[in-house]
């Protein structure tokens, strides 16, 4: 596995700024890149040869094409899921597309692991190839009793076969609301036996599109963040962790306004 941290905890894009005609209309310079990487990644899946080294490699490969248009992204605390012998359940806010897509690009030199998505991802053309060979946990995001008992049996599962879980507990990508942030990462963490590491990210140099939500706006005047927390140990039914999570994700938020 590549490894792109300056130290065991950070990443820093080197140059902050697009020379010459890249920094004009970032957008279109950007996705030819970005669908490009994603047919590259459907052949790959459809031949059975999506793995773990190949998901990071072109992970990083959208990481690129983001900072080649002016995009300056910075990581910090990774030590904390590099700390963590075994499976973690890692627990953040949702923001935009470019989470998705990019923090595989620092993840997978610690840990394998995959998503909880929507369901409706698994029929997206080619796009869907990718999904299917990253062994996700499906849910419907409309019906929440269902959602709860499909991520708490197959995450249990993923679990066991050594993979960590990345949870997203909002219903979809919007800007932080506690009030939206379930407790469905707290809850799987808890049957699993595993740690939770919280996740806070400022994404939003890659806009959510008003017709296809997937692309919108690439934005490099907007700085990127990803922190990582300190692992958390659930006890008891989990309130403590929820709330510490949404700490986190709330003071990273305001320290990076």
């Amino acid at each position: 596995m590549q490894n792109l941290l300056l130290n065991d905890s950070t990443y820093q894009t080197i140059s902050t700024r697009a020379g010459g005609s890249e920094s004009w209309f970032p957008s279109l310079r950007f996705y030819p890149r970005f669908l490009s990487v994603v047919c590259q990644s459907a052949i790959f899946a459809k031949r059975g040869k999506y793995t773990n080294e190949v998901w990071q490699k072109h992970s990083i490969k959208v990481l690129r094409a983001l900072e080649k248009v002016g995009v300056d992204i910075g990581v910090t605390g990774l030590e904390h899921a590099k700390a963590v012998d075994g499976p973690v359940i890692f627990v953040g806010n949702h923001l935009s597309v470019m989470e998705t897509v990019v923090l595989p690009s620092w993840i997978l030199s610690h840990k394998p692991f995959t998503y909880v998505i929507k369901q409706s991802l698994l029929e997206v053309p080619i796009f869907k190839h990718v999904m299917s060979s990253l062994d996700p946990i499906a849910v419907t995001r409309t019906n929440p009793r269902l959602d709860l008992k499909i991520v708490l049996e197959q995450g249990v599962e993923r679990v066991k076969q050594g993979l960590s879980i990345m949870v997203f507990p909002q219903t979809t990508r919007t800007p932080f609301n506690p009030e939206q942030f379930s407790t469905i990462g707290v809850k799987l963490a808890r049957k699993a036996g595993v740690p939770i590491i919280p996740l806070a990210l400022r994404t939003d140099a890659w806009q959510n599109g008003k017709i296809a939500k997937d692309f919108g706006k690439i934005v490099p005047s907007r700085k990127v963040f990803f922190a990582f927390g300190e692992p958390l140990v659930v006890t008891g039914k989990g309130s403590e962790e929820q709330l510490k999570i949404i700490d986190f994700i709330e003071t990273s938020l305001a320290a990076w306004e």
